[in-house]
């Protein structure tokens, strides 16, 4: 099933650019987009063309599958929450609760 919602797609976004260890201007330059363009996008308040999806999907590794659609990944409500409270927080807050979260994660293991 395709995602119309950009702010489920800017979620996948982050995720994605997370688990790849880049920064949101790192993928900006590899996509050649602006760092500013890039940051609404992951937020999702912008809407993309076609060639931009392309683009950013080349510098991360994946499919547009992988983004467009809700098979490959699962977000539920709250996490979705989350990650666009997160994606409002300051780079410096964002890092902190990034760092939080891994630090608890660790803890369970």
């Amino acid at each position: 099933m395709l995602i119309f919602d950009f702010s489920v797609i800017g979620n996948k976004l982050f995720s994605f650019r997370k688990k790849m260890g880049m920064t949101q201007a790192e993928v900006a330059e590899a996509a050649g987009l602006s760092d500013r363009t890039y940051a609404d996008i992951e937020r999702g308040s912008v809407n993309m063309r076609i060639e931009t999806v392309l683009k950013i999907c080349e510098a991360l590794h994946i499919t547009p599958d992988e983004i467009l659609t809700e098979d490959h990944f699962s977000v539920t409500s709250q996490e979705a929450e989350l990650l666009t409270r997160l994606n409002a927080c300051s780079p410096k807050d964002k890092e902190t609760a990034l760092r939080l979260l891994s630090v608890y994660l660790q803890s369970l293991s």
